[in-house]
């Protein structure tokens, strides 16, 4: 079976859960991948054949995204293009996780898919929003990347096609413990924002991964630490607790470990506010930005006790199965999407 797997490289999250479902993939057959962006830090341990530059998402300094810089990078021609040239047709199966070039390529080619990851979850309605929806937000989650099926992963089963969170098997070994310093990475601030709010909070160590610093440095109470994917993970297994944006894979680890976990969604980004909602109901707090009084937020969050672990209500080895079952079903039903029109390439781009 020749499998296409599209992966997102627009931050860190989809290549780490790529990179440990591989295994899973490759019994089933031969899997190329489909590596789409530009802004991941982790070196992409993949069976990488096609490559694309994508939708990239960058970020400021102060907690947002640096919408201008994206406006930059973005080519429709190129997009369009690459779509076209996309050889899905030559492939049993098309796993999409949340890449538009693929979808496009699908439906340009009639060519069936499955949308496999986080994002695949907003489908349902029954997914948590934030108390105020925004319509820009829900259209793109429920049609930036459309398929012909779907398999979620979430902090819990909102609905029947949505499993547990896939987590690094290095995590799921792991001896946890509990040495006393906060695990930092809040790629969507600058060191410099970080370092002068937790600076002041003397009697706590962080270790704050950082994608400016090329080896450890200590300032005070803080190092700051390469972003690299063995490094964080040994942080996380040793931490006290995490202190992180509203994505999806580093909360659900966290989470999974029993650490006490705050949250900081990007501002702007409407998956991250979902999920914010998520973590919410798992009494996970939740910080709007870094201010003033985030040093005071930090020290009140420390006196809490952390949320319950995070449960898996399936294994690795049993979602794969979900999807590859699905894969199956839709080969044999012949299942197509109508052709991609000019209106549609127009609403897309």
């Amino acid at each position: 079976m020749k499998i296409f797997y599209a992966v997102q490289a627009t931050g860190n999250g989809h290549i780490a859960r790529a990179m440990e479902l591989m295994p899973y993939l490759q019994q089933y057959g031969t899997v190329d991948v489909f590596l789409s962006g530009s802004n991941s830090n982790l070196q992409a341990a993949l069976p990488v054949k096609y490559r694309s530059n994508g939708v990239s998402l960058f970020y400021g300094n102060k907690g947002g995204l640096d919408y201008l810089k994206m406006l930059k990078a973005f080519s429709p021609l190129q997009v369009w293009k690459e779509a076209r040239e996309l050889p899905v047709e030559q492939y049993d199966v098309v796993i999409n996780d949340f890449e538009s070039i693929t979808a496009m390529a699908c439906k340009l080619k009639n060519v069936p898919s499955i949308n496999f990851g986080h994002q695949a979850s907003f489908i349902s309605a029954a997914t948590p929003r934030p108390a105020k929806k925004d319509i820009a937000g829900e259209w793109i989650l429920k049609n930036y990347a459309q398929a012909t099926s779907y398999v979620g992963l979430h902090f819990e089963r909102y609905d029947d096609f949505i499993f547990s969170p896939v987590i690094k098997d290095d995590i799921l070994q792991a001896d946890v413990k509990d040495k006393g310093h906060i695990t930092v990475y809040l790629s969507h601030y600058s060191d410099e924002v970080v370092s002068n709010s937790l600076q002041a909070i003397q009697d706590i160590r962080f270790e704050v991964f950082s994608k400016k610093v090329k080896q450890p440095v200590t300032q005070g109470n803080i190092t700051f630490i390469p972003v690299n994917g063995k490094a964080f993970n040994e942080s996380m297994i040793y931490a006290h607790g995490v202190i992180t944006g509203a994505g999806f894979e580093t909360p659900a680890e966290a989470l999974y470990m029993g650490k006490k976990l705050m949250c900081l969604p990007i501002k702007g980004q409407y998956e991250q506010l979902c999920n914010a909602a998520s973590l919410q109901r798992l009494q996970v707090p939740v910080i709007d930005s870094i201010t003033h009084s985030f040093g005071t937020e930090v020290k009140n969050w420390l006196q809490q006790d952390a949320p319950s672990a995070l449960q898996l209500s399936h294994s690795t080895y049993e979602i794969v199965q979900q999807v590859m079952e699905k894969a199956r079903a839709m080969k044999q039903s012949a299942i197509t999407q109508p052709l991609l029109t000019d209106e549609d390439f127009l609403v897309m781009g």
